[in-house]
């Protein structure tokens, strides 16, 4: 049993309870693209079970969570929507996780695409 969170929005698009463009699937994990792209191919990775933070998930998943990350990069470097791309991942409120579900950005990357991912 995986366990889900009624009220949580991914937990409802793991369970087709809402539509979504599927791009990828593993026994763990799902690629969806987002609904509010920062480019073009821009998906999110979620684990098919519920985990509030990276803190959350276990650890045994991380080799799995990389493998799903690197195919669907791949996959866009392939496709010709990317030459390189960036990982992004929040952890809590203060952090800018907007949804309380684990979840990494993939953000195919053009050269002179304008985006720019610095900290200062």
């Amino acid at each position: 049993m995986i366990f889900m969170s009624k009220d949580c929005i991914f937990c409802k698009i793991i369970k087709n309870e809402i539509p979504s463009t599927k791009v990828y699937e593993s026994d763990n994990f799902i690629g969806i693209l987002d609904i509010n792209p920062i480019s073009f191919g821009h998906t999110l990775v979620i684990p098919k079970k519920h985990y509030e933070t990276i803190i959350d998930m276990p650890i045994s998943l991380g080799s799995e969570l990389v493998d799903s990350i690197k195919s669907i990069a791949m996959n866009l470097i392939a496709e010709n929507k990317a030459e390189g791309f960036n990982v992004m991942q929040s952890n809590q409120k203060v952090a800018q996780q907007e949804v309380p579900h684990l979840h990494f950005h993939i953000i195919p990357r053009k050269k002179n695409d304008g985006l720019h991912c610095r900290f200062k």
